[in-house]
């Protein structure tokens, strides 16, 4: 018989036709002269219903094994249903019990667990419906990413894990190194001795792939990142993780509108192409997870984005009559609050805010003719906050050098980026996108533990 998957099935599966499934026993019900089980092989939400019949062969000890959690192999011929909920079920010809499960020990039973708990047996946690819807939104996410890059002729760049840089300027880096920890060598100053390490200077994993793909984008033209990156950031918030990935294009011949063009056209694709390709895990989380998942899907693609400055954007916040925890002053950073209330309440649609103060952003954005903002974009979503961030990179060598030096950087590290503003230098830009946070965005998921199958964070780096 041919194995097909469950989502197969219940999309088109016809009856009459014989198949074999192997899955996960998900549920056992047992009434007179019959059972009902249920299978899942995790390609679909719903679960495939066999019927066994009390004729079946072996059939008092078969239900005494097939147990929740039990693997299971079983060929048939698909019928109508008679029962509501489903349009087909299995009638069965032969059952394989593939791997047992105890049902005195197995941990996930058919009641509600807590998101906590279900962190806790990260092995087994994917087999849940919430989890497992999450992560089949999770991988569509990605290759809608793949597809609107490379539709668009963009090329995948591998940048490394392992850096020298610390291209955001915050200081939280993992460090790499193969040096004894009980014995570290030192200098005669009492300092680590790095020439004795294994890179010969300190290494860190990565935050960033972007200064990386910034070389390859001056000899490809359109490039992307999508790999893992890490932060050592002591914070146990449910919107961090140690380990996390990243969505990185570089666009050589590109300023901030083309940026921001991009930037916006991505978000529409990549959530319209989930809706399309996952449309019964999105409504199980309009239905039980958050009732605005569909309404925020929907309010992304369908709308232009707003486009405003950040002076602008103060503006507009001190004119309100919201009382900020956060103070709202030309200068400083816009917090969380500010970017929800900007685009839940006065726009009610995503919005990109642009031309943000010099001393807030990083090195490498483009200075703008004011001298005073940098050509900077972040894009901002109801719910959410900040969901993109970006800038035209500065091209000018002489600029670059005084911002790098402003920032209190060592110019002779940066060597070969300099050396990109020497060589062949045209105006470029690119922006970043949290994949975690997408994805929470996506499903409406209040932690980002729960959208990323074996999360890192402080004191919890498990499975």
């Amino acid at each position: 018989m041919e194995k097909r998957r469950i989502a197969d099935i219940l999309r088109n599966g016809q009856p009459d036709e014989t198949v074999t499934v192997e899955g996960w026993v998900r549920t056992k019900r047992e009434l007179k002269g019959f059972a009902f089980m249920e299978v899942n092989d995790g390609s679909f939400l719903a679960n495939l219903q066999v019927v066994i019949n009390q004729d079946f062969p072996d059939y008092e000890a078969l239900l005494k094994q097939l147990n929740i959690g039990a693997a299971v192999k079983v060929s048939g011929v698909l019928a109508a249903s008679q029962g509501k909920g489903q349009r087909i079920e299995l009638q069965p010809e032969s059952i394989a019990i593939v791997g047992d499960s105890d049902p005195e020990t197995y941990p996930l039973q058919k009641k509600r667990h807590s998101f906590e708990f279900l962190r806790s047996i990260g092995h087994l946690r994917s087999r849940t419906n919430t989890l497992g819807a999450v992560f089949r939104v999770r991988n569509a996410c990605s290759n809608a990413i793949h597809h609107f890059f490379q539709d668009r002729g963009f090329l995948w760049i591998h940048t490394p894990l392992i850096t020298t840089n610390d291209c955001e300027g915050a200081g939280e880096l993992f460090s790499v190194t193969s040096l004894p920890l009980e014995k570290i060598p030192q200098t005669q100053a009492g300092k680590v001795d790095y020439e004795k390490d294994f890179f010969g200077k300190p290494a860190y994993l990565t935050v960033s792939g972007q200064l990386e793909a910034e070389a390859m984008a001056l000899a490809f033209s359109n490039v992307y990142t999508f790999g893992p990156t890490f932060r050592a950031e002591n914070s146990n918030t449910s919107r961090h993780l140690a380990e996390f990935w990243m969505v990185e294009p570089e666009m050589a011949f590109c300023d901030l509108q083309g940026n921001m063009d991009l930037a916006e056209a991505f978000l529409k694709f990549i959530f319209k192409y989930v809706l399309d390709t996952c449309p019964e895990d999105i409504e199980f989380f309009n239905k039980r997870i958050d009732k605005t998942v569909l309404k925020t899907a929907e309010n992304i693609i369908n709308n232009d984005f707003e486009r405003i400055t950040y002076t602008e954007a103060i503006a507009l916040l001190e004119k309100s009559d919201r009382q900020f925890t956060y103070p709202v002053e030309w200068g400083l950073d816009l917090q969380s609050e500010h970017e929800r209330y900007l685009a839940e309440e006065l726009f009610q649609k995503p919005a990109i805010v642009t031309d943000y103060p010099v001393g807030i952003k990083a090195f490498y954005m483009r200075l703008n003719e004011d001298e005073k903002t940098v050509a900077a974009m972040d894009v901002i979503a109801p719910k959410i906050g900040e969901i993109i961030g970006g800038s035209q990179r500065e091209e000018r060598l002489d600029v670059l050098e005084r911002r790098i030096q402003a920032a209190e950087m060592p110019l002779e590290e940066l060597w070969w980026y300099r050396d990109l503003r020497r060589y062949g230098s045209v105006p470029h830009a690119g922006f970043g996108l949290g994949f975690e946070r997408v994805v929470q965005f996506m499903t409406g998921m209040g932690n980002i533990r729960d959208v990323i199958p074996f999360p890192r964070t402080p004191l919890n780096a498990e499975f």
